[in-house]
């Protein structure tokens, strides 16, 4: 479990939880099983519905007749839950990072450590790959792409590279895209600058950012009062959705107030300041560096 991915923020974020022991719970990134493992130690009874729509995910799966591991994208929680007779739920975990297995397994292209073909799906029966997007998207969705999933400065240039390359040859794996790129990489910036390139493709290939926005509507839905989300985010264009939709319900952070000036959500804020991993954790994991821990409650 341990080597697929370390949990992050194991204990801040199933605390946040306060977990009934009869209840019914959530965990919509199961990856290695780590927070399912500890929320189904804290339940005596109850049940723990988790989702992963990568099959390699699946291998790890807990023998524990109170977990139902669903093999598909979180975008359709509402569905599944209702699907195995619940009405609502007591709480909902949602550890939004690209599992460290992910990164690690060099043919899966998540990472410009590897020489691998430029794929990117999380899901992969699904049919576009990340070099689908580079050859075949227009300029302007190119444009849009790295500006808005990247926040990439020199999109412009980054995408005439692009389009200029493909017209004599596809790009098509990792090596092929850092040398068609290479020109526009800052320098003693590569790391950083590779990694925007890099979340912009697989929040695309994924539609990550659309399924966490159906998928955080659900949510909300579903919960029970007195019912708890704790969302872990890695970014800042996840946490921006996420930060808005616990303050205002919206994804706009357009705070509406009723006739007596109250603040109309139907949330109430555990944790007004963000919760970050200590020193201790970031020893252990570098890669919870940039995790902030945010929960809710339906009132």
């Amino acid at each position: 479990m341990s080597e697929y991915h370390i949990p992050v923020l194991l204990n801040e974020s199933i605390d946040g939880l306060n977990i009934k022991k009869g209840g019914v719970y959530v965990d919509v990134t199961f990856g290695g099983g780590g927070h399912s493992a500890e929320i189904l130690r804290r339940l005596e009874g109850g049940r723990l519905f988790a989702f992963d729509q990568d099959e390699d995910a699946l291998e790890n799966k807990i023998q524990d007749s109170r977990l139902q591991l669903i093999h598909h994208n979180f975008r359709y929680l509402s569905n599944f839950i209702r699907y195995h007779n619940e009405e609502k739920i007591d709480g909902l975990l949602a550890d939004l990072g690209v599992s460290s297995h992910e990164f690690d397994e060099g043919e899966r292209g998540f990472s410009f450590r590897f020489d691998a073909d430029l794929d990117m799906r999380m899901n992969r029966n699904i049919k576009f790959k990340a070099s689908d997007i580079l050859n075949e998207y227009s300029d302007e969705d190119l444009y849009y792409i790295f500006r808005n999933y990247g926040e990439i400065k020199n999109t412009g240039k980054l995408v005439k590279l692009i389009v200029s390359h493909r017209e004599e040859n596809r790009i098509e794996t990792t090596q092929d895209f850092r040398e068609v790129i290479d020109s526009c990489i800052p320098k003693n910036k590569e790391n950083r600058y590779l990694a925007q390139v890099y979340q912009a493709l697989r929040i695309e290939v994924n539609s990550e950012l659309d399924a966490l926005k159906e998928m955080l509507e659900q949510a909300a839905d579903l919960l029970k009062k007195g019912g708890r989300l704790s969302v872990i985010t890695y970014h800042s264009l996840e946490d921006r959705l996420v930060k808005n939709f616990f303050k205002s319900g919206n994804f706009e952070g357009k705070v509406e107030k009723d006739f007596y000036g109250n603040v109309q959500t139907c949330f109430k804020l555990i944790n007004k300041k963000v919760i970050t991993p200590s020193e201790e954790e970031l020893k252990l994991n570098n890669r919870a560096r940039s995790a902030k821990l945010r929960i809710v409650e339906k009132i």
